[in-house]
């Protein structure tokens, strides 16, 4: 099985992004759950946060200069737990003006 695109937007708002790359593939010791993902929040051209599971590092969190691992349970958690760290950088909510 080939790697299916299950969600790709990718939203800018002035100096701000954020772009939600996710995709079901097959199960495998590098990813268990069968989801690759890859999502960042870029503010001023800098990497604020980002979560991914790239080859041979596992789930991980990026948040500001830190990595660290990440419990990945389902999508919706993930979502979830990324829009509740950009309220939280930014102290309000992404659909703010």
């Amino acid at each position: 099985m080939r790697a299916v695109k299950i969600l790709h937007t990718k939203e800018v708002k002035g100096d701000e992004i954020v772009e939600i790359k996710i995709w079901q593939v097959p199960r495998s010791e590098d990813k268990p759950h069968g989801v690759k993902y890859s999502i960042v929040y870029i503010n001023g051209g800098k990497r604020m946060l980002g979560y991914d599971n790239s080859e041979g590092k596992g789930d991980h969190r990026h948040y500001g200069d830190k990595e660290e691992s990440y419990v990945f349970t389902n999508i919706w958690d993930l979502l979830r737990d990324f829009k509740n760290d950009i309220k939280q950088i930014r102290g309000g909510d992404w659909d703010e003006d």
